[in-house]
């Protein structure tokens, strides 16, 4: 056994309690024993645990799309560290590493105390990850340190922070596809590094940069803005206060969820009925004004969903989403009980007309068919058992309007008689002969008389 493989501080996330029995006790470790502490896991053993947060994406997500979790462009961490295709980007962390070190004052952080402050760390940070590290203790460093600076540079670059200009002409920035690709990167849940260490880097780094007083959860909201345009109540909101942020793709998850949401007591679901069955049966859709496209309702009825515009972006942030919820056991479900919401409501590309018709949906992604297959897709490997969310009582409620006879009857009636102007014209129309014809025959009976 090498000696790497068997220190706390190489890999923190493991279990030496055999190691710790074997000499309180003298009694000798077996082959099996010794076996399974060096193995090098693809999922360990204490991954249960709430420390590990960044995984590899399960095979049956990945089957779908395994592009949608992984780095395009630029790599964080140490899952896709030194992939031949993301070299481009890695040749400029180094240049945005020595920007930063060049406007640093001479009594400021140096290099090296960077990595003293992440070295600390370093059993921590192995017990992030869901899979053994094999990278050694210098070199988890140095990438955690560079990837890192680079992503607050980032930030820090476009809030204007960055003390000078000599970025005016910086390509990360001005050519567009390269800045779209960063920032989709940056939520890729196998391209996570822990948020503690971009924290502390970002407060040792205070001295390199403008004075400002945004939090590094306000820099990185601003940052994704560029792609989500959300409101500003959003970027507003403290995503860091319920809880310790794992993540860049945590964070955003949490400023999607306003504080409003509650998770519901957990319990069996039925799935509902489609957008058109249950419009069918009775029920109104209608656009919700919401600042978060999580804040479903459904009262007396009607299903009120906020608007959302589906396109590449978002969509790629869902399935982000949702794998990171389906992984992580010790943060909501609210995404995940959206997806499957969401699923159960566009089956067909009737559907998907239906809700644009409605102005819940905007599709951004092609054909009705592709929205579909995105909805089919998001849903896939969510276990149905998904009441842990906040929407599992909004399941229930409209089930049980849907199996009301009575709403189904007027719903069929109003559709047959009041869908359009003519059919309630004609409808007008056979009710005013019958009251005629009554009146009449009221008429000619008692006038006989």
């Amino acid at each position: 056994m090498n000696s790497q493989s068997s220190s706390p501080t190489a890999d923190g996330g493991r279990d030496h309690a055999l190691i710790t029995i074997a000499a309180t006790t003298n009694i000798q470790t077996t082959p099996l024993d010794q076996r399974i502490l060096e193995t090098r896991w693809l999922l360990h053993p204490l991954a249960g645990k709430e420390s590990y947060c960044i995984f590899k994406v399960r095979q049956c997500l990945a089957e779908i799309n395994k592009k949608t979790y992984q780095p395009h462009i630029v790599s964080c961490g140490p899952y896709h560290h030194g992939d031949e295709h993301l070299e481009m980007i890695q040749e400029h962390k180094w240049k945005y590493v020595r920007d930063l070190l060049a406007r640093t004052p001479p009594n400021g952080p140096t290099f090296d105390y960077y990595r003293q402050v992440v070295a600390a760390k370093e059993a921590d940070i192995r017990g992030c990850y869901s899979e053994t590290l094999s990278l050694s203790r210098d070199d988890l460093v140095q990438m955690m340190v560079l990837d890192g600076l680079f992503t607050i540079e980032l930030f820090c670059r476009l809030e204007g922070l960055s003390l000078g200009d000599e970025y005016k002409h910086d390509p990360l920035f001005k050519l567009k596809f390269i800045f779209a690709n960063i920032l989709d990167d940056l939520f890729r849940f196998e391209n996570q590094i822990p948020f503690f260490v971009l924290q502390d880097l970002f407060d040792t780094s205070k001295p390199s940069r403008a004075y400002s007083d945004k939090s590094l959860a306000e820099l990185a909201l601003t940052f994704f803005n560029h792609a989500f345009e959300t409101p500003d109540q959003v970027l507003d909101q403290d995503s860091s206060a319920d809880g310790e942020v794992k993540h860049l793709l945590d964070l955003l998850r949490r400023s999607f969820i306003p504080n409003s949401l509650q998770e519901e007591p957990v319990q069996p679901i039925e799935l509902i009925q489609s957008a058109k069955k249950l419009h069918l049966a009775g029920i109104k859709f209608k656009t919700r004004k919401a600042v978060s496209f999580l804040d479903v309702r459904f009262c007396n009825g009607v299903l009120e969903i906020p608007h959302i515009e589906i396109d590449d972006v978002l969509t790629d942030l869902l399935m982000n989403f949702v794998a990171f919820e389906q992984c992580y056991s010790y943060c909501t479900k609210h995404v995940t009980t959206y997806a499957a919401f969401m699923s159960c409501l566009i089956r067909t590309p009737a559907d998907v007309s239906f809700l644009c018709d409605k102005n819940i949906i905007e599709n951004y992604l092609g054909t009705d068919e592709e929205v579909v297959h995105f909805f089919k897709n998001l849903g896939k490997g969510v276990p149905l058992y998904v009441g842990e969310g906040h929407l599992s009582n909004l399941f229930k409620e409209v089930n049980e309007y849907h199996r009301n006879v009575w709403h189904v009857q007027w719903a069929g009636f109003r559709s047959k008689y009041f869908n359009t102007p003519w059919s309630f014209l004609s409808a007008l129309a056979a009710v005013i002969l019958l009251l005629l014809t009554a009146i009449q025959t009221f008429f000619t009976v008692y006038g006989k008389k």
